[in-house]
């Protein structure tokens, strides 16, 4: 065990905060292996790399939406087809932005909404982890922001995103691949497992809530959507989740009304009828519910 680890074991083992690299690891201790899947004719979703990533291959370069881990970044632009030009990021977490050092420091733009860059000039803490994460080096942070929508062009196509307000972070954003109408929405949801609703960054349920809602208003029934983690969801997947979130936050919202503690809300099982598809539901209900604390005023 490396000096690092070392560090790192025994201060978890004594319940401290852990400072956990974000960016900048050269090279994974276990080599990945990144798997490539056709969404296209030059869109591809690739996997393995820690989280989804989506790659469009043009003339004048590759543009990525997410970067995986930073230790698996020699891996995952080793498999992308061409030199990346642009990277979106759809909100801070290091699944998201891994790749962002490397590919500053060759001068690609790195798009993402105003509130990702911020936290990524700041250390962030993250309690229910007991971890730090360190302020990302300022190659790696976004160097193109925007606060409502935008779109680049890449030869003729068109490629559109925009922000998702106060989601499972508050700097959350989607892309949108007209051509082959597929959407990107990174972690806000998934197929098969619960999302990270980040309070401490800025998330809430509600916002979740109603991001989803926003998202049946880009592309059409046809669209696919991927995920920061799990499989390719389809139009309908979406608006089961969006129905599913709304009546979760609906529930918790009565809990945290009547003054429940977070431990109440696990045990009144708010998420009983989902539990079998999406696993157990403890993490995601704590943190869902602590999120409202912010946001509402509870009556007893």
């Amino acid at each position: 065990m490396d000096r690092l680890n070392r560090r790192t074991f025994i201060q978890a083992a004594i319940g401290g905060i852990v400072a956990v690299p974000r960016h900048g690891i050269p090279q994974s201790a276990t080599p990945v292996k990144i798997e490539k899947t056709q969404l296209g004719d030059n869109l591809s979703l690739l996997t393995g790399a820690g989280a989804n990533v989506v790659a469009m291959t043009t003339a004048d370069g590759t543009i990525m939406v997410d970067g995986g881990l930073a230790e698996n970044s020699p891996a995952l632009l080793a498999a992308v087809n061409g030199r990346v030009t642009t990277i979106l990021n759809t909100c801070w977490f290091p699944e998201q932005t891994g790749a962002n050092v490397a590919l500053g420091r060759a001068g690609a733009t790195i798009i993402a909404h105003e509130n990702t860059r911020l936290w990524m000039t700041t250390e962030i803490t993250r309690p229910w982890e007991k971890r730090t994460y360190p302020a990302a080096p300022k190659e790696a942070r976004p160097n193109k922001t925007f606060y409502d929508k935008g779109a680049i062009t890449a030869g003729d196509e068109r490629i559109e995103y925009g922000y998702l307000l106060q989601a499972h972070t508050d700097g959350d954003l989607y892309v949108f691949f007209p051509k082959a109408d597929v959407l990107v929405i990174g972690g806000l949801v998934s197929k098969n497992a619960w999302p990270l609703i980040d309070w401490w960054t800025g998330g809430w349920i509600g916002g979740l809530a109603n991001a989803l809602a926003k998202l049946a208003n880009v592309g059409g029934m046809q669209t696919r959507i991927v995920t920061a983690q799990g499989p390719v969801m389809s139009r309908a997947d979406l608006q089961t989740q969006t129905e599913m979130y709304r009546t979760i936050n609906q529930r918790l919202q009565q809990l945290i009304r009547k003054g429940r503690s977070p431990d109440e809300a696990v045990a009144a099982d708010p998420t009983k009828e989902f539990n079998d598809k999406l696993g157990n539901p403890e993490t995601f209900v704590r943190l869902a519910f602590q999120s409202l604390w912010g946001q509402l005023s509870p009556d007893a």
